[in-house]
């Protein structure tokens, strides 16, 4: 089975994706992504909403939420409860990391 990859890079600076760029980038449909925002999964900013732009942050979050429901048939909710706790632990560690920590 082969895997169609796409490879973006996304400056610090740079304005960021809208949603049709995200979703073209994570591989899900539109339909997908307003759900996904309806539902809370997705977790954005306010101001990103706002503006329709959105950061690497996101990007990465839906490609892993997509991947989960994907690969495991996971729920959409748990697969979001899993991205949460991923996301969690990798802050808590990057913390520990900043105190000195051996993780």
């Amino acid at each position: 089975m082969e895997l169609n990859v796409l490879r973006i890079d996304i400056a610090q600076d740079a304005p960021g994706l809208d949603a049709e760029a995200l979703c073209r980038a994570a591989g899900v449909s539109l339909a997908w992504w307003h759900a996904a925002v309806q539902a809370g999964w997705i977790g954005t900013a306010a101001s990103a909403e706002a503006a329709g732009t959105y950061d690497a942050a996101t990007l990465r979050r839906v490609r892993r939420l997509a991947w989960l429901q994907r690969h495991f048939d996971a729920d959409p909710e748990l697969a979001a409860l899993v991205v949460d706790l991923e996301e969690e632990i990798a802050r808590l560690r990057a913390q520990l990391r900043r105190l000195g920590q051996a993780v």
